[in-house]
Formats: C-alpha cells, sequence, structure tokens
C-alpha cells in the first residue's frame, strides 16, 4: 500500500511506501509561484487518479498516478467559496462548499477544462455554512449550522431523484429539489458539526469541533445520542496562563474503519480517538509530536500541538497529516492495549440527589504501568458527580484490579438520559468505557 498526501505550499501529490519509509514527490507545473491553499479533501478515483479540493483558487486538481501529470478544473462558486471534503461515488465527484453553502456534484466522465457539468444543492439556511457529508445506501446526508446558534441534519434522497431525472424526458419539468430533502434539527451540544460518516446500519455520525462530543443519529427513531471523549492531557493544552478552565478536545473529522469502528481526530487533545460501538469502549491514542506555538505552553516543556489534521485508514492503520509539522504519522490499531477495561454495569437510574457505586476493572496486558483514573459524562453544569475512591493504580502483570467509583446526580440536575464515561489512562493512550444513565425526577 502506497499512502499520497498533498503539499499545501506546492500543490505537489507525494507518495509514501512504508516498506521502505521513502517520498517520491510529483511536481505540480501548474501550481502558481509563491501560492499556498488548504486541501481538505482528497479521494481515489477509478481512473486511477487522485482527486483533491484547492480552497485558495477555487478548484478540483486531478492527479494521473499512471501518466503523472495534474490537470486543474474550475469549482463552481459565486460569491464567498471553500471547496472542502470530497468524495468519489461512482461517476461523481461530491464537494460541500462550506462557504458557498452547498453540496456540488459534479459528473467525473463529463469534466474538461473548458466544460463543468454539474448540479448543486442551495442550503435551507441562510447565512449558514455547508459541513462534511456521508453516503448511505440510496442518500446523502449533510449538515447546514451557524456559528455558536443552531442546525440542521440533512437527508437528500439523491438515489430517487436521480431515479426521477433518469426517467424524465426533455419536456418533463421537474419537481423542486427541496420535495427531495427531509430536515432534522440538531440537538443542544452540536454546535459545530464538522466531520460526518454513514455506518452500515444507517447511523450518521457527526463530530463537534467546539466541544468535546461526537455524536450517533438514528434515522428510524430520529433520535440522537451524545457521547463525549475523555479531558484532553495537560501536555496538550499546556494552560501556562490559567485561563482555561474546562478544555475542550474537538473533534474534527470523523470516519469508519473496516470493522465499523468509529475514528475521528481530536485537533485540541492532540489524540486519534478510535470508538466501537459493539462494546461501548473508547481508546484515545496521544500523538508524541508537541508544538508549544499551538497551546498554552508558556515555559512548560513537553507541551503542545502536533495539528493532527487530515487521515485515512487501511486495515488496521490509521494515517494522518500533521498540518504544519511536515509530518505524517501512523497508529496501528493491531497492536496490544497496555490494558483491558471493563465495568459492572452499562445501565444506572437515580432520582435527583441520589447516588451509586460501580465497579471499573482493569486487567492488565504488559508490563507494569501506571494508570492514571480519568472519568467525564454529557451533563451539564454539575449535574454529575464522578468520583472514583482513587486518582491513580499500579497495574502488574496478571494483577486484575478493580476500582469502585461513585456517580452521583445533584438535587437540581437536569432530568435526562446521558453518557458516563469511565477509565484509565497512560502516558501513550486511554481506555474508557460507555455506561448510559438516566436521570429521573
Amino acid at each position: 500500500v502506497k499512502v499520497s498526501v498533498v503539499g499545501s505550499n506546492t500543490g505537489n501529490v507525494a507518495k509514501f511506501d512504508p516498506t521502505t519509509e521513502t517520498f517520491t514527490e510529483y511536481e505540480n507545473t501548474l501550481w502558481p509561484s509563491g501560492a499556498r491553499s488548504m486541501m481538505w479533501g482528497i479521494d481515489y478515483s477509478l481512473d486511477d487518479s487522485l482527486l483533491y479540493t484547492d480552497e485558495a483558487y477555487d478548484s478540483i486538481w486531478k492527479f494521473s498516478i499512471q501518466d503523472t501529470k495534474y490537470d486543474r478544473l474550475s469549482f463552481p462558486s459565486d460569491g464567498d467559496s471553500l471547496p472542502q471534503r470530497l468524495k468519489v461515488n461512482g461517476s461523481k465527484i461530491i464537494v460541500n462548499d462550506f462557504f458557498g453553502n452547498k453540496i456540488t456534484f459534479l459528473d467525473a466522465a463529463a469534466q474538461s477544462e473548458n466544460e463543468l457539468t454539474y448540479m448543486s444543492i442551495p442550503s435551507p439556511v441562510n447565512n449558514s455554512v455547508t459541513g462534511d457529508f456521508a453516503i448511505d445506501e440510496n442518500n446523502l446526508w449533510y449538515t447546514n449550522w451557524v456559528f455558536q446558534q443552531d442546525g440542521i441534519l440533512i437527508r437528500f434522497n439523491e438515489s430517487g431523484f436521480s431515479n426521477l431525472i433518469k426517467s424524465s424526458s426533455e419536456d418533463d419539468t421537474l419537481p423542486p429539489i427541496h420535495e427531495h430533502l427531509s430536515i432534522f434539527p440538531l440537538p443542544d451540544g452540536l454546535n459545530t458539526p464538522n466531520g460526518a460518516v454513514a455506518d452500515s446500519n444507517g447511523n450518521i455520525w457527526l463530530a463537534d469541533t467546539s466541544s468535546s462530543f461526537f455524536f450517533s443519529f438514528d434515522p428510524e427513531s430520529e433520535s440522537f445520542t451524545q457521547y463525549i471523549t475523555s479531558p484532553p492531557t495537560t501536555s496538550a493544552y499546556g494552560n501556562s496562563s490559567g485561563l482555561i478552565k474546562t478544555p475542550v478536545s474537538r473533534p474534527y473529522w470523523i470516519e469508519l474503519d473496516q470493522n465499523e469502528r468509529v475514528v475521528f481526530n481530536e485537533h485540541n487533545a492532540n489524540r486519534i480517538g478510535v470508538f466501537d460501538p459493539s462494546t461501548s469502549t473508547l481508546t484515545e491514542y496521544l500523538i508524541p509530536s508537541k508544538n508549544p506555538n499551538w497551546a498554552d505552553c508558556e515555559q512548560i516543556d513537553d507541551c503542545g500541538l502536533a495539528q493532527v489534521f487530515g487521515f485515512t485508514i487501511h486495515d488496521d492503520k490509521i494515517w494522518f497529516t500533521e498540518w504544519v509539522e511536515n509530518n505524517i504519522g501512523v497508529v496501528d490499531t493491531s497492536l496490544p492495549l497496555p490494558f483491558g477495561i471493563s465495568i459492572d454495569t452499562e445501565d444506572i437510574v437515580l432520582k435527583k440527589g441520589d447516588q451509586a457505586e460501580i465497579n471499573v476493572n482493569f486487567t492488565p496486558n504488559s508490563n507494569s504501568q501506571n494508570v492514571s483514573l480519568i472519568s467525564a459524562s454529557t451533563a451539564v453544569f454539575d449535574d454529575l458527580s464522578i468520583k472514583p475512591n482513587i486518582e491513580s493504580i499500579q497495574l502488574n502483570s496478571n494483577e486484575p484490579i478493580s476500582i469502585p467509583v461513585q456517580i452521583s446526580a445533584s438535587e437540581n440536575a437536569l432530568s435526562g438520559t446521558y453518557k458516563v464515561l469511565v477509565g484509565g489512562q497512560t502516558d501513550d493512550v486511554s481506555i474508557s468505557k460507555y455506561l448510559t444513565l438516566q436521570i429521573e425526577s
């Protein structure tokens, strides 16, 4: 397997060979001298080419792997545009225009330098942005949102609309495209949905970049489920000023691996997260690269962010870019984790003012490890208190440890259903389990 990346200062495609650990870079002679751009989306096309977006020049670039030649296609823009994520789906190239507030379908077979064949879906929400999109068997899902206000999740019946076009004659009048859109309001707490992906059960997963949350949406029940990552480590954000009271991890892009696990980059926590819905287990891999200039790290050693941004998944490996560090990296999820984790219950019901105790069980898989206890919940304010009876443990080989954790609901807690995360953290990885907690009146 080869890993392909694009240089934002050169427009060049580079291929990395993991066997020889060498790069081969292909000069883009069409790239404007001294230009810089952000390539938010890249995908492989069945005609043995790579397609990628170029936000600075409102373009889609095509690199022929066989001929090592570049072509530039002008992206249809009207005023402010930002062609962002890109996916090749059959003969279609799908792009979200972040600032242009639309989803655009381009006909891959009909594109040329002088002619552009496309269809765009305008946003139902004025003055919003259009986020990433997900594709299931018949539909395309995407978000429209206004920063720090509200937004919607949109289902476009792309299959039904395409069949209608195919069956119509030139004299037929097609119904407005909005008749093929279904709209679902985003829940509280989902303010900046960037990443989106659909699993094989039809659930839609969304990453929220202004918080530590990620969400699933069940189209059958039309309901959202909210999850939270573990708290970022101090080594990521520093807080030398003391101004950061509630650090957030900022999940950004989100994808699925071959085992239907949900993978996302935690932009402000310097981590790659892997959530397994079948076991309610979240594993977060800490990236060792740290640039102190991207965090509150003044006079703090071993502190900072690698700006982990774009990533792709092949088999058990997650390949990622460090945006401003000029590095790429890989997480090998097939390697054994330092410990296993389980909890003795996955569902708790509490009345306001009540408390319950659960046991978190740690099973070491390697040599002696110091593990810090971690916890978080999707409840707001101080509605829930989660307190392990100790802050850290020393795991030794073949000696499982069970730690009691007390969970309390305040007298003024809001009724509802929440996810509670409990787990452990080493210098390299965090492993957590979720339980579902319901607060009754």
